[in-house]
């Protein structure tokens, strides 16, 4: 099986799939009125430890450039359209995903 994201703005919701079997299910931090999630078909392309600034323990970049997957320093904003376009995830639990996930996996983002 291939394992690969779902990420569904409207739920606020980030699934990780293998295959057509759901794996896990995390809550999400999505992009604020001005600056939405770009819905669409990406993959991630690098991942980095403790990048520093607003991005928490861990960003997993996507192939739409400046946009990813990452830990945060705002847990409270986790269920909020709270970011500038990328996904914001608990820092655990972003480590936990990445731990299952390759580079070059898919991430589907949808409305």
């Amino acid at each position: 099986m291939t394992r690969w994201i779902d990420v569904s703005v409207g739920k606020r919701q980030l699934t990780l799939f293998d295959g057509s079997n759901k794996l896990k299910v995390y809550p999400i931090a999505v992009g604020k009125m001005l600056t939405p999630t770009p819905a669409g078909n990406y993959m991630i392309i690098n991942k980095e430890y403790y990048p520093g600034g607003p991005y928490g323990e861990l960003w997993m970049g996507l192939s739409k450039p400046h946009y990813g997957i990452h830990g945060t320093n705002q847990p409270y904003s986790i269920g909020k359209k709270a970011s500038h376009g990328c996904i914001r995830m608990y820092n655990h639990d972003v480590k936990e995903l990445s731990s299952m996930v390759p580079l070059l996996t898919n991430v589907y983002i949808h409305k």
